[in-house]
């Protein structure tokens, strides 16, 4: 694929516990195949779709292993530490300064104003997805936020997006474009979301059948949070896996009703 512009999602990994059960259940449910853990990397272990590299999955470094898992979105970046510089100057927080991955690139970790956790990824011989769209390939997530203001402010000065606000009385849902093309989405999160819930970037992937991938998800011991539901953008649901990653699944070519009114954002 070609190198992503900047600011658009690139990447997708997590951090599990248990990996090997982690590729267990994605292997069952998505589809993958992985690749040769790295020991020189921490034990990163690539997953592929079709042969195509779509994701990674990798254990907790040392003192991390509490943590809970959770899907990290990588954006694309020229230049990883201009973006932390901008990411500290919109009120964000660089959790993980800029750190070169040997020739893959350099990559770092950053929490914006709201909590939400992201990567930035300055490709090098690693440029990110090698498909998207694609059954098992990486397709959509949008930033869930409890103060949307503030996500609303931080994303487009970090990373020069253009906004969009969907009109829908029953639900605060706003698009990020680059260019003609809209790369993320965000969503307040309500009350239907438990106070112990943080913040978090909700990874879609791409499944040729919702309802399938849903009943092989849950027979794994994956947890259903909500659909599967028809769309205009397509059939989804959304999940958590055994170790608690948030996670939704959507058939892209099963859609339903008419497109929503969204309007600009000045």
């Amino acid at each position: 694929m070609a190198v992503q512009p900047e600011g658009a999602p690139c990447w997708a990994d997590a951090m599990f516990g248990d990996v090997e059960a982690a590729k267990s259940f994605y292997g069952d449910v998505l589809g993958w195949t992985f690749g040769e853990s790295s020991s020189e990397y921490g034990n990163y272990t690539q997953a592929y779709a079709d042969g195509k590299a779509v994701a990674a999955v990798v254990p907790p470094m040392p003192g991390q292993e509490e943590g809970p898992a959770q899907w990290c979105l990588y954006l694309a970046s020229r230049d990883a530490a201009a973006t932390a510089a901008r990411i500290r100057e919109a009120g964000g927080e660089v959790v993980m300064e800029p750190m070169q991955v040997g020739d893959y690139g350099t990559m770092c970790l950053a929490r914006d104003p709201s909590g939400v956790v992201f990567g930035v990824w300055q490709g090098g011989t690693h440029e990110g997805f090698e498909a998207m769209a694609e059954p098992g390939a990486y397709c959509w997530a949008e930033v869930f936020t409890r103060e949307p203001g503030k996500s609303d402010a931080f994303f487009p000065q970090v990373f020069s997006y253009k906004s969009k606000q969907m009109e829908d009385d029953g639900v605060d849902f706003r698009l990020f474009d680059l260019g003609d093309r809209t790369v993320l989405g965000r969503m307040a999160m309500g009350d239907d979301f438990p106070p112990e819930v943080p913040p978090y970037i909700n990874v879609y992937f791409t499944v040729p059948d919702c309802d399938a991938a849903v009943a092989r998800a849950t027979e794994r011991g994956g947890v259903l949070r909500f659909g599967p539901m028809d769309t205009p953008f397509g059939r989804f649901a959304a999940l958590s896996d055994p170790q608690g990653a948030a996670f939704s699944v959507i058939d892209i070519t099963t859609t339903e009703g008419e497109m929503p009114k969204i309007t600009d954002v000045a």
